[in-house]
Order: structure tokens, then sequence, then C-alpha cells
């Protein structure tokens, strides 16, 4: 089985992935033989490749006489064979200059961070914000948009922002608005929305004689506003990079990528496994796997602040990817973000 395999064996294989990563084309023996000094004639090393065929790590495509990783053959590199570098202090300060968060709204910042993400690995960039229900309260506003319709201004301490149509009473004036605004973020100030929601039912279930008439409405629509599930905010850049790997030259590839990228849904799923997890996480899919995304492999990392909001950033590509360039770059870029989050709470 793979678990027990030999120096000799894992020296191929290592080989093979890594020529293959280069080249995207299938590797022969004779190829390990004269490029790598491993002392072994092209037969010797095609009765290996034939062991690790037979083990389920390389595959023959087509009638080539060369050999591809599988996706098996992907996992066993990156958990046993995978060397990752840490970057050096210029490759640090390079990657910093590589980011502008300087004046940026937190949007902004999110965008950044999936632009460079994708420019410095040549493939997708994603960045998932944190979550609503971990966020941090700062401030809500509502602005009346016709009868009985109210838009609800929510923004974080980290500056997220999120938007949300309501119902209300139509008799609420401007000013009465502003009294509730001003009342809920005296309130709520510095509490997740996790608390608030505590806060808010507890509130709620008090004897409503205790309220005046409008504190009693604030309290209506903060929940209003506050208690349901807000959609993940997710940015993509970069996707057209993947159209341009081999691996998704075919139409129906083109087809399954470009509908994994317009609807998100795959990927906010993918980008969710890796937030329980610390570190730098890698997600290959193939056929054998649970993956939706066969073909690709994902590699993503947390950012977070002091007060427990936590998004996730990682970079999308072929499972041909260069895994030792790009996890280091991943794992430092979830650093800077996180550091940009904790000074985004500190001026405010």
């Amino acid at each position: 089985m793979a678990d027990s395999l030999n120096e000799r064996s894992q020296n191929i294989l290592e080989a093979i992935v890594e020529d293959y990563i280069t080249s995207a084309e299938p590797v022969g023996s004779r190829a390990i033989s004269r490029k790598h000094s491993f002392n072994l004639s092209p037969a010797s090393v095609r009765n290996v490749m034939a062991d690790l065929e037979e083990m389920g790590l390389l595959c023959s495509p087509h009638t080539s006489a060369g050999r591809i990783p599988t996706g098996k053959g992907f996992q066993y590199y990156i958990d046993t064979l995978l060397e990752v570098r840490d970057l050096n202090q210029n490759e640090k300060q390079n990657l910093r200059n590589s980011y502008r968060f300087q004046n940026m709204k937190m949007e902004d910042v999110m965008q950044e961070v999936g632009r460079v993400l994708s420019g410095l690995s040549q493939y997708t960039g994603l960045v998932m914000a944190p979550k609503f229900i971990s966020t941090v309260f700062r401030q809500i506003e509502f602005i009346r948009l016709s009868q009985g319709r109210l838009l609800m201004i929510y923004v974080s301490e980290t500056g997220l922002v999120q938007n949300k149509v309501i119902e209300a009473n139509s008799s609420l004036t401007a000013q009465d608005l502003e009294y509730i605004s001003n009342y809920l973020n005296s309130e709520l100030n510095g509490l997740s929305i996790h608390d608030v929601r505590i806060k808010l039912k507890e509130e709620l279930r008090k004897d409503r004689i205790h309220y005046d008439q409008l504190k009693q409405q604030a309290l209506n629509l903060s929940c209003a506003a506050l208690q349901d599930e807000v959609e993940d905010q997710l940015y993509v850049s970069g996707a057209s990079l993947m159209l341009g790997q081999p691996e998704f030259s075919t139409p129906e590839k083109m087809k399954q990528l470009v509908q994994a990228f317009e609807s998100k849904k795959v990927l906010i799923e993918l980008l969710d496994r890796g937030q329980s997890a610390q570190g730098v996480q890698i997600f290959i899919g193939s056929e054998s796997s649970d993956i939706d995304l066969q073909g690709c492999s994902l590699i993503t990392s947390n950012f977070s602040n002091q007060k427990g909001a936590i998004g996730t950033l990682g970079v999308i590509g072929p499972v041909r990817m260069n895994y030792s360039q790009v996890v280091p770059i991943v794992d430092f870029t979830a650093q800077l973000v996180s550091r940009v989050l904790d000074r985004e709470i500190e001026q405010n």
C-alpha cells in the first residue's frame, strides 16, 4: 500500500508529480532516468512506475507511455513529500508591498486580497468575508424607501457593510428613525451578532410596559434586521485564468467551472470546510473525493481578529498546482489580513 512506499518509490513519485506540475504532460520513465540523478535505468524506473500505478498513485492517460499522478497520488505527495519553506524577509516585504490597504473600505480590502492572490499565483483568488454572525456590531442605520419599507445598513467593527430591506410601521418619521438608530447603537455597540441576538431575545421577553413606544419599535426593527442569516460575501478574482489551464480546455470542463464560479455555492461550501481548522488546508478534487470540483485543488487559510470574526481566503487552481509556491503565499496573506482587521478595530 501507499503507506509502505520505500525511499526509491517516494523519490520517483515525487519526481513525476513535480515534473507534471511543470509540464502538464505525462511523464515517461526515460525522462525520469535522464533528468533525475537516481542512478536507475529506464527499465527500473518503469517497474517502479508500474507498482505505483497498481497502488492507484499513478495512471496512464489514453495510450501514452507516460504516467500522471492520480488524486490519490497528489494527496500522498502533499501529505508525505511536499516541503513548504518559509518566506524570507525580502519575500515577506515584497508580499506586503503587493497589497494596497491604505484608506480602503473593508469590502475593497477583500477584493484587493483576491486580486493579489490571483496575480501572484496565476490561478483564481478567493476571499470569503467573516460570517455575519461572527461580526461585531458598530453601527446601524435605517433609511425610508417607501411606505412600510426601510433599508437597514449595518456596519461591523472591521468596516464590513450589510444592507437589508425590511418591513416597518409606515408612521415612523425620519426623526423617529434617527432616535431608534442612536438607541440601538448605544445599546448594542461592541457585541457580536451572536450576543446581539441573545440580548434582543431577552429584552423582548421582558414586560413591554418597561419600554416606551419608540424603544419597542427599535427592538422590533433590530430583530427583523439582525435575526436572519445573511448571505456569505464571496469575492472571486482571476476566474478566467483557470480557463487557460489545459485541464479545463474541453467545453464540458469549461461549463462546469464557469457554473461553479457564477453560483458561488460550491466555492462557499469548500471554504466553509476550512473554517474549523487551524493553518493552511489543502483540498483536492478528484473522481474519488467528495469535492465537487473535479480536477481542482483549493488551498485555504483563515484570517481573524481578536474578537473572533473569522473569514477565509485561498487560491483555487488545477490539481497540478505549484503547492510549494502557493501555500506560503496563502499562509502569509492570511496573517496580513488578520492584522488589518485588528488595526481597523483599534482605529474605530
